[in-house]
C-alpha cells in the first residue's frame, strides 16, 4: 500500500516538473512591453469596434463609455449589436453615448433572427461586421470587445501600435477579470492560470507552433485577415468562439496574445456564474470525448488533489517517501501559481489553496459532460446551442 501511494505522489511530482520545465513557461507573468513602445505608426488607421450585447443594461453604459472615450489618433466607429435584449440595453447605450458626447460615433443595430447552426454571440458579431462593412468599409481594423469590459483610454492606441509595428493579423489581450468576492478570489486567478496552462502564450505567439488562442473581451483583428478566412462564418457554431477564431487566423498569418492591465471585466461573478461559464464549454474543449474526459479528471486529481491529500495523510499511511514527494509537488504547484496571484493582488499564501480550486474545476468539467448528455451543454443567457448541429 505504501508503495502504491508513493507511486501516486511521484506521478504528481512528475506532472508538475513537466509543467514547470516543458509547458512554455506558461506560469510566468511577463510585462507587456510591446504595448508601451514609444514609436507610433506614421498614420493611425480607422477602426470599427463591434460589441455584441444581450441583456446587458446593468453594465453597458460604463463599458460603452470607455470604448467611446478612447484617446485614439484615428477614426473610431462603434457598432453595438442589440441581440434581442429585453432589459433596455439599447436605451442605456444611447444614454451613455449622449452623456459622453459619443452619439455621432455610435451605431446601434438590432440582430436579426438567428439562423440554425449559429451561436448567439457569433451571429451578433456577424451582424455587427455586416453593418460595419456598410458604414466603414475602408477601416483596416475591427476591434471585438464585450459589453461588460471597461478599457483604459489609451488601450486601443496601444493595440493598434503593436499590430502595425509587428504586422500582426490579430492582437488579443486577456482582460483582468472581476476578483473581489470570496468565490472570485478562490476561482478567478485559478481560471486565468488554467487558461494559460492550456494555451501557453509563448506558444500562441510563436508562428512555428500550431497552438492558437484569444480572449474575446479584447480582440483586435485586421480586416483583410478576417476576410481571408471568410469572416466569422467558419466558427459560427463554436462555443469557445474566440479561440476558434484565433486558430483560423493563425493558419493564415500571425497573432499575439497577452495579459492586459488596461482593461477589466466590470461584472461580478457568483459561484454559479463561474460554474456555468466553465460547464458550458469544458466538454466542448475536450472534443466531447469520453476518453479525454476520463484522462482530464485523472490528471487533475493526480496533479491537484493527490499532493496535499497524501502529504496531510502521513499519520494514516506512514510513508515518509510518499509524503515527501507529495509535499514537494504541492510546494512546486504553489510556487508556479504565485505569479498569477500577484497579478490579482493576492497574497502568495493563497497558493496553498490551488488544490481546492482544482477540485472545483474538475467537478465543473464533469458537470459539463453531464449537461451535454442531458441536452443542455451549450446553454447560456436563456439559449441552448446544440453542438450536434454541426
Amino acid at each position: 500500500m505504501r508503495n502504491e501511494i508513493a507511486y501516486v505522489a511521484a506521478a504528481g511530482l512528475i506532472v508538475w516538473l513537466y509543467l514547470l520545465l516543458l509547458r512554455g513557461q506558461f506560469w510566468r507573468v511577463a510585462p507587456q512591453t510591446d504595448l508601451s513602445r514609444a514609436t507610433d505608426p506614421d498614420h493611425w488607421p480607422a477602426v470599427v469596434a463591434v460589441i455584441p450585447a444581450r441583456n446587458e443594461a446593468d453594465v453597458i453604459g460604463r463599458a460603452l463609455a470607455t470604448v467611446l472615450g478612447q484617446h485614439y489618433g484615428g477614426r473610431l466607429t462603434v457598432v453595438l449589436v442589440d441581440d434581442e435584449s429585453e432589459d433596455g440595453t439599447a436605451a442605456r447605450a444611447r444614454a451613455a453615448a449622449d452623456a459622453c458626447d459619443g452619439a455621432a460615433r455610435l451605431e446601434i443595430v438590432r440582430a436579426g433572427p438567428r439562423p440554425g447552426g449559429w451561436t448567439g454571440k457569433m451571429w451578433a458579431v456577424a451582424e455587427g461586421l455586416a453593418h460595419a462593412d456598410r458604414i466603414a468599409p475602408d477601416a483596416p481594423f475591427v476591434w471585438l470587445t464585450d459589453a461588460d469590459i471597461a478599457h483604459h483610454p489609451g488601450h486601443l492606441r496601444r493595440l493598434v501600435r503593436v499590430a502595425e509595428l509587428d504586422r500582426l493579423d490579430a492582437v488579443s489581450r486577456m482582460v483582468r477579470l472581476h476578483c473581489e468576492r470570496f468565490w472570485e478570489r478562490l476561482l478567478i486567478p485559478a481560471f486565468v492560470f488554467f487558461f494559460r496552462k492550456l494555451f501557453p502564450f509563448a506558444w500562441v505567439n510563436d508562428p512555428a507552433r500550431r497552438t492558437a488562442a484569444a480572449a474575446g473581451g479584447c480582440f483586435l483583428v485586421r480586416r483583410d485577415a478576417l476576410r481571408r478566412i471568410g469572416g466569422v462564418a467558419p466558427v459560427r457554431n463554436a462555443l469557445i468562439d474566440d479561440c476558434a477564431l484565433a486558430r483560423a487566423l493563425k493558419r493564415e498569418g500571425r497573432i499575439r496574445l497577452g495579459l492586459a492591465n488596461e482593461a477589466q471585466s466590470i461584472r461580478p461573478y457568483r459561484l454559479a456564474d463561474i460554474w456555468n461559464m466553465v460547464a458550458r464549454t469544458a466538454f466542448d474543449q475536450l472534443g466531447y470525448s469520453v476518453l479525454a474526459l476520463k484522462a482530464t479528471v485523472v490528471l487533475m486529481l493526480l496533479a491537484y488533489v493527490a499532493p496535499p491529500a497524501i502529504a496531510l495523510a502521513f499519520p494514516w499511511h506512514e510513508s515518509a517517501l510518499a509524503s515527501g514527494l507529495a509535499l514537494v509537488a504541492w510546494m512546486l504547484m504553489a510556487a508556479v501559481y504565485v505569479p498569477t496571484l500577484r497579478l490579482y493582488g493576492r497574497a502568495p499564501a493563497a497558493a496553498l489553496l490551488l488544490p481546492v480550486a482544482g477540485l472545483f474545476y474538475t467537478l465543473m468539467t464533469i458537470h459539463s459532460a453531464l449537461r451535454h448528455w442531458a441536452g443542455g451543454g451549450g446553454r447560456w443567457k436563456s439559449r441552448t446551442h446544440d453542438p450536434r448541429a454541426r
